[in-house]
């Protein structure tokens, strides 16, 4: 814990190694990110009546391979990316947490009530409660804290902001009450049992790892208890490509798109139960092809056709990365535009067919072709149905790129993006 005048010095404006690190080398960013922890602490001191706090900071993260196959088991490269959530906080002697976001209204989690409820379900209330009753589960100390939080990861971008949330709020407890002892990938193990169970969503656990882990990696959740997480040593910087991110918005809370999201893993989990396995990644395209006479009959064709995704998706890691650390980097593209291609046709994650005429990333990804067809790469980016798609983008293309998709989605939907090197994290200044 530390004194907020005495950390506003040590921040310096921005101009410190740990914002570098985070933020990179942009002055005018660097000073920017300075205001916004200035500002944060600031309402943290006239709310809560503290100034002896503690800063975090959770990344958002991009999904570079393997579009849905974490839920199955599969593999996945993914990496945390330069937008975050940030969080000022302090322990407040009470079994109440106190959480106040900027544009959302104050919350408070009472530590005295553990146990999951469906009215509660789709709230932030309902993963801070999870969070906490998974940590106390797992032996470590809990107890009442304050924060305010400030976002900046986009809600539905694809860019994953609940799991930056999650594991925002992992870190907390994790540095405020047991002096951060909880490694990363529990974390993110917590985050996701947090989102299934007192969120009501049925989510992998691809997003919390790559938001706790931070950096460029690969994720094999072959065992998700225990998944082995790889870093990738890779330099994008030296492609002169630029990994760009368009909010091209779309996607839908009511109940019938949460439905047509919910159908991803369970058609997949139903093929492979014909088979007599719990996921797709115990099975083999093989014997899902000898048995596919009996097995559409039973769960349809488009389970089969998401179960034929899957099996290419989660081979096609492997080859990513091996294309990587060859420093292939046009094979690499070469993959993921057939990723991008599998996706939209196979796994059927572009559009939900309950909003058919919404197609926003269908267009984003013609007009994307259109511009980098034989140059660049493009593919839907997260669960889909709206939200954001990915793009690499040679330099001498970015200003076309970027010029044409915002004249369709808006000014400043694009966002340019890196790999940071740190995962969720309490700031050591």
């Amino acid at each position: 814990m530390a004194k907020i005048e005495n950390l506003l010095q040590k921040i310096n404006g921005g101009n410190n190694e740990t914002f570098k690190k985070l933020y990179g080398n942009d002055q005018s960013v660097l000073k920017e990110q300075a205001t916004r922890y200035e500002s944060l602490m600031n309402d943290f001191k006239s709310t809560f009546n503290n100034d002896d706090v503690d800063l975090f900071s959770s990344p958002g993260r991009t999904e570079i391979g393997g579009n849905h196959t974490d839920h199955n088991h599969g593999r996945v490269l993914a990496g945390a990316v330069n937008l975050d959530n940030i969080a000022v906080a302090a322990k407040n002697n009470t079994n109440t947490i106190r959480i106040k976001s900027v544009g959302y209204p104050e919350f408070e989690v009472e530590l005295t009530d553990m146990k999951p409820d469906e009215k509660e379900f789709y709230t932030s209330s309902s993963l801070v409660k999870g969070i906490a009753s998974k940590m106390k589960e797992n032996g470590y100390e809990i107890g009442g804290f304050d924060a305010c939080v400030e976002g900046r990861v986009p809600k539905g971008s694809g860019l994953s902001s609940s799991a930056s949330f999650e594991v925002l709020i992992g870190a907390i407890i994790s540095n405020l009450f047991n002096d951060g002892k909880m490694d990363a990938v529990e974390n993110a193990i917590i985050g996701q049992w947090s989102e299934n169970n007192f969120f009501g969503k049925p989510c992998g656990l691809m997003d919390q790892t790559a938001c706790s882990v931070g950096g460029l990696i690969t994720i094999d959740f072959e065992d998700p208890a225990n998944p082995i997480v790889k870093e990738v040593d890779f330099d994008f910087v030296s492609t002169g490509f630029s990994l760009v991110i368009t909010d091209v918005g779309g996607g839908h809370d009511d109940a019938a798109s949460q439905a047509e999201y919910a159908s991803l893993p369970t058609e997949m989990k139903a093929v492979a139960s014909e088979l007599g396995a719990n996921v797709l990644r115990e099975v083999s395209m093989e014997q899902i092809v000898e048995k596919m006479p009996e097995i559409r009959k039973k769960t349809g064709d488009r389970a089969l056709l998401r179960a034929y995704h899957f099996q290419g998706d989660n081979a096609r890691v492997v080859k990513q990365v091996e294309a990587l650390e060859n420093n292939d980097f046009k094979a690499f593209l070469d993959m993921v535009v057939e990723s991008g291609y599998s996706s939209y046709m196979y796994n059927q994650n572009i559009f939900d067919v309950v909003h058919k005429d919404e197609q926003v990333v269908s267009l984003a990804l013609a007009l994307s072709e259109m511009v980098l067809k034989g140059k660049g790469a493009w593919r839907v980016h997260g669960g889909g149905f709206g939200g954001t798609i990915q793009a690499f983008v040679p330099q001498d293309k970015l200003y076309e790129y970027v010029k044409t998709l915002e004249h369709v989605y808006g000014e400043g939907k694009c966002h340019t993006l890196f790999i940071r090197p740190e995962g969720s994290v309490k700031l050591e200044l």
